[in-house]
């Protein structure tokens, strides 16, 4: 037996689970028509396949009809989901692993527009920001309704082999009648704290009644709703008591905060740059309080913290969802003594801020997540061993590097900094944001124990490349700043790279024109008015920053808005004129009708990237494809065949930015589709 403190069995009612860490609920909009078809389990099998004790699938499932998803969740108000849920439960049982499944009625967050058009219902007619919705108050026939869709739910994930279900409470109707707050109702389901919990514990007499005693019950609630006139963390004591003292559920997992808006669901499932583990110690005020079973996840990216987690006893079992998105592996490598090999989680939260705004989750820098069906988490060794070269040491070349090694290849980067990560080392100068160096020390640590050589302070010419006699060519030089957008002036202005870098000091009042809608243009910004600069952010977008999304953004927003930072929608920087001493900023608007001037001292461009491509295209007449990729080849998983130059030398790819502006993801996932068949 391991002393190891996670790796400990732990007894859940008749379960013995394997170990201590667990992957919470969460939904990563992979159902297909609201079921957890070949993907969903390919997904969720993979971690029981990594070590993990129990994983909790759906964040959360709609038990009624008029609960409508407002991202893909699954339906298990359907008889049809059983089915599909026994297939995934029969796989993850086969892999060692306890499963469960979570679920929800939404209240008022969703929307009323979504699924069948049916009227929102919540404890009051208050809305939810982050949905807009304004809800029904909620009348009696409703609450029967809703405790019987759950009871029903629950009734099929059992038929399906779940080993349990939890509830979704904090944010949803559940807790919606435990606030204060959002619940105005009258007695029996409104007033006291006694009256405000009713609505809980009715629906988990129901379900208990309907599956019996062998079947685990849990909830995963709010016991600090950190939010004025709502559950503080006294009632939320008294709330965990009763929970337990009811006798029908067996663990709490508890959460403090709220979600009903973009900054409440940041400091509850807070990002990177952070802390780690804000909630840990809170959690175990609670198991303290109570002596009862508790679970937690909440940023607890690592095995070290997760570990002091279980050691100092703050929970019995602890949470490591985005880290599991991020590599399934991670119980298996603790067991093999591997930790060193596990890939971090950067808290990037690609994952979850896709889901918000309607896309599957995907890891930043795993892009196997979520595609298990297609894409390997390990690499297999390829049948004959070949000479890769690749140009470029950022995120795009080390994952074609990494790969191509794990096939066993001979692999050579050339890399014309003194340092690799490309983009991700100037995206790291944000203090917020250095936790994304963590995705280019990890390829570099697998890079050296694969023996990849990388050659730094080498600008690779044509015969560079052609004097290592590769097989495999591979263009990873990504892109400069495309600044070049203006129909005059482009010599006056300067790119959000050029702050960022450092190599253009602030000015002192600074039009931001932003026409690419992703980090840099905040992070630039960030560092102008950290400087003591009057900052203007200008888009011709109606909405600023749509790519950095909705939880990324809200760190940029306390930090910018505290300098009194101006954001301006809807206007279009035409033309930079020099007037005295300053420039003159001419702005129209794409809607027209508009002509207007900034007077500024400087014009920070962002524009996205123009791949620094010269080396590929030189290369492109000596290469057996000329450069071309079979896609259907690409998509089919086959490695690349297409001939287009029967006398060239070697295989000629690019990757990443050096094809087109897109993002880290994007770049990864290109090297890993097209190396793994090298």
């Amino acid at each position: 037996m391991s002393n190891d403190p996670l790796l400990q069995p732990f007894p859940l009612k008749h379960l013995t689970l394997r170990n201590r860490i667990i992957v919470t609920s969460h939904e990563p909009a992979y159902p297909e028509d609201g079921m957890p078809k070949e993907r969903y389990r390919a997904y969720t099998v993979e971690r029981a396949r990594g070590g993990v004790a129990l994983t909790m699938t759906a964040g959360s499932a709609a038990v009624s009809k008029d609960s409508p998803p407002v991202f893909n969740n699954l339906l298990a108000y359907k008889d049809e989901i059983v089915p599909w849920v026994r297939e995934m439960t029969d796989a993850v049982h086969e892999a060692g692993a306890a499963i469960m499944i979570q679920l929800t009625h939404l209240g008022r967050r969703t929307r009323w527009d979504k699924g069948d058009w049916l009227p929102v219902v919540a404890p009051s007619h208050l809305r939810e920001p982050a949905h807009r919705a304004y809800p029904k108050k909620i009348e009696d026939w409703d609450i029967e309704r809703i405790i019987k869709d759950f009871a029903d739910a629950a009734e099929r994930m059992q038929a399906g082999g779940m080993d349990g279900v939890e509830l979704e409470a904090y944010g949803h109707l559940i807790d919606q009648f435990a606030s204060p707050i959002t619940n105005d109702l009258d007695s029996p389901y409104g007033g006291s704290l006694e009256n405000r919990m009713k609505f809980c514990l009715d629906v988990f007499a129901a379900i208990r009644k309907r599956v019996g005693d062998k079947f685990i019950l849990g909830v995963r609630y709010t016991a600090d709703e950190q939010l004025k006139g709502g559950t503080g963390k006294a009632e939320g004591l008294e709330i965990s008591r009763r929970l337990r003292d009811s006798g029908l559920i067996d663990y709490l997992n508890v959460v403090r905060g709220h979600i009903d808006t973009d900054p409440g669901l940041t400091d509850l499932i807070p990002i990177q740059g952070m802390a780690n583990s804000p909630h840990l110690d809170f959690a175990g005020e609670i198991r303290a309080a109570t002596n009862f079973p508790t679970f937690h996840a909440a940023k607890i990216p690592d095995v070290a913290t997760a570990r002091h987690a279980i050691a100092a006893g703050k929970v019995d079992m602890v949470g490591m969802t985005r880290a599991h998105m991020t590599d399934p592996h991670i119980v298996r490598k603790i067991l093999e003594k591997r930790e060193d090999d596990i890939r971090p989680c950067v808290g990037a939260n690609y994952c979850l801020d896709r889901i918000y705004q309607g896309g599957a989750a995907y890891c930043i820098h795993n892009a196997a997540t979520g595609r298990e069906l297609t894409m390997p988490h390990a690499i297999p060794k390829a049948e004959a061993k070949r000479k890769v070269v690749i140009i470029g040491a950022g995120p795009a070349g080390l994952e074609a590097a990494r790969v191509a090694g794990e096939r066993g290849h001979e692999v050579v980067v050339f890399e014309a900094a003194s340092e690799a990560g490309g983009q991700i080392r100037l995206t790291a100068q944000s203090p917020r944001r250095r936790e994304m160096m963590s995705i280019i020390a990890w390829r570099l640590a697998q890079c050296e124990k694969l023996g990849v050589t990388i050659r730094y302070n080498t600008w690779a010419e044509a015969d560079t490349v052609q004097g290592e006699n590769p097989d495999v060519v591979i263009i990873a030089t990504g892109g400069l700043p495309h600044t070049e957008v203006l129909s005059d002036g482009n010599e006056l202005v300067v790119s959000s790279w050029d702050i960022i870098s450092g190599d253009v000091k602030p000015g002192a009042n600074v039009l931001v024109f932003d026409d690419a809608g992703d980090h840099a243009a905040l992070q630039a910004a960030e560092i102008l008015a950290n400087s003591g600069a009057k900052v203007e952010i200008m888009t011709p977008d109606r909405s600023f920053s749509p790519e950095v999304m909705a939880m990324n953004l809200v760190p940029y927003m306390r930090s910018l808005q505290n300098k009194e930072v101006t954001f301006t929608v809807t206007y279009r920087l035409e033309s930079v004129e020099r007037q005295g001493n300053g420039l003159a900023a001419h702005v129209g608007s794409d809607y027209g009708g508009v002509s207007k001037t900034r007077l500024v001292d400087q014009v920070v461009v962002n524009n996205g990237t123009i791949p620094l491509d010269d080396l590929y295209f030189e290369l492109k007449p000596l290469s057996v494809n000329g450069g071309e990729v079979g896609y259907d080849e690409l998509i089919d998983g086959l490695p690349q065949t297409v001939s287009r130059n029967p006398d060239g030398r070697f295989q000629l790819f690019r990757i990443g930015d050096a094809v087109s502006a897109r993002n880290t993801h994007a770049a990864i996932y290109d090297a890993l589709r097209l190396v793994k068949n090298i």
